[in-house]
């Protein structure tokens, strides 16, 4: 459920984009990191199928993560 409130005069824009860019990157550090992993061969081929799919559940969980802060910044960035 998602839930929208006019914030134009209630947040402080630039500080609320800062915050949302830390998550943001933090995250995109996570997708690339699990993606690398998953992107080995040994680690594929080696690991359980139960700690691969854990990964590609991780994965796709970073990824839908991600899409939501970047469009909440890209809502927050169009706040005039």
């Amino acid at each position: 459920m998602s839930l929208l409130i006019p914030l134009a005069g209630l947040i402080d824009k630039d500080a609320e984009l800062k915050r949302l860019q830390k998550n943001i990157e933090k995250i995109e550090a996570e997708t690339k990191r699990i993606e690398t992993k998953l992107g080995n061969e040994n680690f594929v081929a080696r690991a359980p199928a139960a700690v691969v799919n854990k990964e590609s559940e991780r994965l796709a969980e970073a990824r839908s993560a991600l899409a939501s802060l970047q469009s909440q910044a890209e809502r927050i960035n169009s706040i005039s």
